[in-house]
C-alpha cells in the first residue's frame, strides 16, 4: 500500500504518511486517552448483548432499550431463564429486534453450556456466537479482552478513505489497512478514537472541518 502522501493511482485517494498518521492519534490521545464505547452495559456478557444488538442501530437506540432490561438480566443464565419471548418486549424499538432476540437466546445457550458462562477470548470462538460476525468480535477482543483489534463499522468505512488511512472500500479491506498503518502504540484505542470522530465530526452529510482537531492533517478526499 503507498503510504507515502502522494495519489494513489488506483483509488484516486491521497494518503496520509506515517509520520502524520501517527500526530494523527497522537492529537485524538491528547484529546481523549481513554477513550471507550458509547454502549452501557454493567458486565462483559451484557456488553456481548448490547454490541449485538447495536448491529444497523445506533448505541443511543440500544442503550435506552437495554437499560430496564440490564436492572433484571446480567448473566447468560438469567436470560435463558427470561425467555425470548419476554427479551423480545424489551429489545422490540431496536431494528431487526426479532433475529437479534432469537441471536441473544441461542448465544447465552451456547456460552453456557460450551464457555462456562465466560465470554470467548479468540475470534474463531467469538464468530461461532450466533449474531457474531467480524466487526463484532473484534469490538468484543478490543473493548472485553484488550486486543489491539480494529473493528471497523460504517463511521470508520466512511472516514478512513476521507481522511487518507485507507483506500478500502469494505470493512475486511479497511480493517487490513489500518492494522498496517496505524502504529502500534495507539492500536487499543484507535478504533474508539475513529468512531467518535465519524460520529460527532466528520460526519457523513455535513463534516465539521471548522472544528477538526486533525484538519489541517486530513486529506479530505472525495469531499
Amino acid at each position: 500500500m503507498d503510504i507515502s502522501g502522494k495519489k494513489n493511482k488506483n483509488k484516486g485517494i491521497e494518503l496520509l504518511s506515517r509520520s502524520e498518521i501517527s500526530e494523527i492519534f497522537e492529537i485524538f490521545k491528547k484529546k481523549n486517552p481513554a477513550p471507550k464505547s458509547e454502549l452501557t452495559a454493567p458486565n462483559n456478557y451484557t456488553f456481548l448483548v448490547s454490541v449485538v444488538l447495536s448491529a444497523q442501530s445506533t448505541d443511543k437506540s440500544v442503550n435506552k432499550a437495554t437499560k430496564e432490561l440490564y436492572e433484571k438480566i446480567k448473566t447468560p443464565e438469567e436470560m435463558l431463564g427470561l425467555g425470548e419471548e419476554k427479551l423480545l418486549d424489551y429489545i422490540k424499538s431496536i431494528g431487526l429486534y426479532k433475529s437479534k432476540g432469537k441471536h441473544i437466546i441461542q448465544l447465552s445457550q451456547i456460552l453456557t453450556e460450551k464457555f462456562g458462562s465466560s465470554i470467548p477470548e479468540t475470534f474463531e470462538d467469538l464468530i461461532s456466537l450466533p449474531g457474531v460476525g467480524r466487526k463484532t468480535a473484534n469490538v468484543i477482543l478490543n473493548s472485553v479482552h484488550k486486543k489491539p483489534t480494529m473493528p471497523v463499522d460504517t463511521h470508520i468505512l466512511r472516514i478512513s478513505p476521507r481522511i487518507g488511512l485507507a483506500t478500502g472500500n469494505t470493512p475486511e479491506k479497511v480493517e487490513k489497512e489500518l492494522l498496517e498503518v496505524i502504529p502500534e502504540q495507539y492500536l487499543l484505542n484507535a478504533h474508539h478514537w475513529l468512531i467518535l470522530h465519524g460520529r460527532y465530526i466528520c460526519t457523513a452529510k455535513k463534516p465539521d472541518c471548522s472544528n477538526c482537531p486533525i484538519e489541517r492533517l486530513c486529506k479530505k478526499n472525495n469531499l
